[in-house]
């Protein structure tokens, strides 16, 4: 396939490994939905390569550099491969994400685990959940965990995921961080104690840290593959002379060797007594308001407010 002109058919050809299982996935990505004679070399390298356990079609007719179409396709085999993960079993799909770097991603999660000390009895937010990599084994630390996760095909496996480790203490939804965070500040029962981010490289939406800030959570874990805009959204959490939360220290994590990409950890905490700066300027204006006597002398009385009254056709004007 040739990107430039968008000619040829087989565009990519893709593997997923399980690190600890061996288990492997290949994928065809082709521009178009059917490859001739497919199935039958799909057969045959199944039993030609001892750790292949499934072959997929992944369709993208788009003139575009993105690897992956929205639709894929088992050709032979299983459409997943099974990966062993922080004492956990789970499923992973051809085009769903996972760390690709597995005893790094559990050397970050021990770390999380560590310092979030969970007793059992915490609410855990995990937005940008994807197929539960952190959420389930903290599940089994926290009285309940819900996941965000905008990905249909991520939250099918997140609870599948679930249900194969017999965790029954964690939720997932379907939908944007954006559109359910908000939601979940009316669903639960109480604030949750702990809010787990791990958004993709283009970092947070606006939004979601306004709501962030609104919902006050004591602690925040910010996970990040792209330290520029982790950089950006700590400065709206973190940064002013009075910022809502503090942190408490960055962990860096090389997850991409000899490559200029780095994952990073911040650990974040709710500043005590925190109001935002609106909400005090309106209560020192209504402070002031009931407390100032007045200035004008006993007796006198207050100058005439200025008439309202116009006419009839200005006040239509631009109605």
């Amino acid at each position: 396939y040739n990107e430039t002109k968008h000619q040829g058919k087989l565009r990519h050809l893709a593997l997923r490994v399980g690190r600890r299982t061996g288990e492997i996935l290949l994928t065809l990505v082709s521009k178009d939905a059917k490859v001739p004679g497919l199935a039958e070399k799909a057969e045959t390298w199944l039993t030609t390569y001892p750790g292949l356990v499934g072959v997929s079609l992944n369709h993208n007719p788009e003139r575009t550099n993105a690897i992956f179409g929205p639709q894929t396709y088992t050709v032979a085999g299983k459409d997943y491969l099974e990966e062993e993960f922080a004492g956990l079993t789970l499923h992973i799909q051809p085009h769903t994400f996972f760390q690709v770097y597995t005893e790094q991603a559990e050397q970050l999660l021990a770390l999380i685990q560590q310092e979030l000390n969970l007793t059992g009895t915490e609410t855990l937010i995990d937005a940008y959940c994807g197929i539960g990599t952190l959420a389930l084994p903290l599940a089994r630390q926290a009285r309940q965990v819900l996941g965000l996760e905008d990905q249909p095909d991520a939250v099918a496996q997140a609870r599948a995921n679930a249900a194969l480790n017999g965790i029954t203490n964690a939720r997932f939804e379907v939908g944007t961080v954006e559109a359910l965070l908000p939601l979940v500040m009316d669903e639960l029962d109480a604030r949750p104690d702990v809010v787990l981010l791990d958004p993709p490289r283009k970092g947070c939406d606006r939004t979601v840290l306004d709501t962030l800030i609104q919902l006050h959570a004591p602690r925040l874990v910010y996970m990040s593959c792209n330290p520029a805009t982790l950089a950006r959204d700590l400065k709206i959490l973190c940064g002013g002379d009075h910022p809502p939360y503090q942190i408490q220290f960055l962990q860096p994590a090389d997850f991409f060797p000899q490559t200029a990409h780095v994952e990073c950890v911040a650990f974040l905490t709710w500043t005590p007594g925190w109001v935002a700066e609106a909400e005090v300027s309106s209560a020192e204006i209504d402070s002031s308001a009931q407390t100032e006597p007045s200035a004008e002398p006993d007796g006198a009385s207050a100058a005439p407010e200025p008439s309202t009254e116009v006419e009839s056709s200005t006040a239509s004007d631009g109605a």
